[in-house]
């Protein structure tokens, strides 16, 4: 029935209280392969983002729960080697050697070094912006972009940018992509953020946009990561038919329509994810 002016307000979900990255390490102490010290300098080096750049000993002690002492140890073995640095001793940065870890992975991995001219073919044809990304905890980590890619969203996205799976359509496809027990395990700790009123942050119909999407092959997330921002992803599955990774297409909605995305977007898009899949 539906709810009438007197009726009270549904009582709100109550919120999980986040965990720290402390707590996930401490969570191994007692597996002894497990190596504490490489997990906290792993942390610290990930707690850097483009919207944080510099950040003292406090900052990165705050942001990622490991003690001071511990942050300090860290960052001055990071230092030696060469990853990180400071120029007044308080605030610290990455240093340019940082990209060569990543760089280990993207020139091995096939599906990243093989995917640059699908994805500036797919740019080129569709006159937009194309990404692929692979699922890495609860977000997506966009390991190819289209070299046109235009800027739409408020914060350029490059290859190593980070976004919630939960309300990007390439993070909706890899979700469902999940086997059902870890599906479950990331609909019981996620939370979540409404980043516009369109955001779907309750966790029910979240699952079942995600779970729909087995059968659809497909998403379009319309406005809930950012205002004007419209996107459409399709997985790109391997050999045996797992989802490896998905590949989106991402346009101003004042210019482009779900339907049009639905129908002049899609296939282009499809068969691209198809020709990516065979190089698996």
């Amino acid at each position: 029935m539906p709810r009438t002016a007197a009726s009270p307000p549904p009582s709100p979900q109550p919120a999980a209280p986040s965990r720290t990255i402390a707590q996930d390490i401490q969570a191994y102490a007692g597996d002894p392969d497990f190596m504490a010290t490489l997990a906290r300098g792993l942390a610290v080096i990930r707690a850097f983002s483009q919207q944080r750049r510099t950040l003292t000993i406090a900052q990165l002690s705050q942001k990622t729960g490991i003690p001071r002492a511990a942050v300090r140890r860290c960052l001055y073995t990071l230092g030696e080697l060469g990853y990180v640095a400071s120029t007044d001793g308080r605030a610290f940065a990455l240093r340019p050697r940082i990209l060569a870890l990543g760089h280990a992975y993207l020139t091995s991995s096939p599906l990243a070094a093989s995917a640059q001219p699908i994805l500036d073919q797919v740019s080129d044809t569709t006159h937009e912006s194309c990404s692929m990304a692979v699922l890495d905890g609860d977000d997506i980590l966009y390991i190819a972009r289209s070299r046109s890619s235009m800027r739409i969203m408020s914060i350029d996205l490059n290859v190593g940018s980070r976004l919630p799976a939960a309300s990007t359509s390439m993070g909706r496809v890899l979700l469902s992509g999940l086997p059902p027990q870890e599906l479950a395990a990331y609909f019981a700790r996620v939370r979540p953020v409404p980043h516009t009123p369109h955001t779907i942050v309750a966790l029910d119909r979240l699952r079942s946009v995600v779970e729909g999407l087995r059968a659809r092959d497909y998403a379009i997330v319309d406005e809930e990561l950012e205002l004007g921002l419209r996107s459409l992803a399709v997985p790109v599955r391997d050999a045996a038919g797992h989802v490896a990774a998905a590949i989106n297409i991402s346009v101003h909605a004042s210019r482009v329509t779900v339907a049009e995305m639905q129908s002049r977007l899609k296939p282009v898009l499809q068969a691209a994810a198809h020709e990516l899949g065979l190089l698996l």
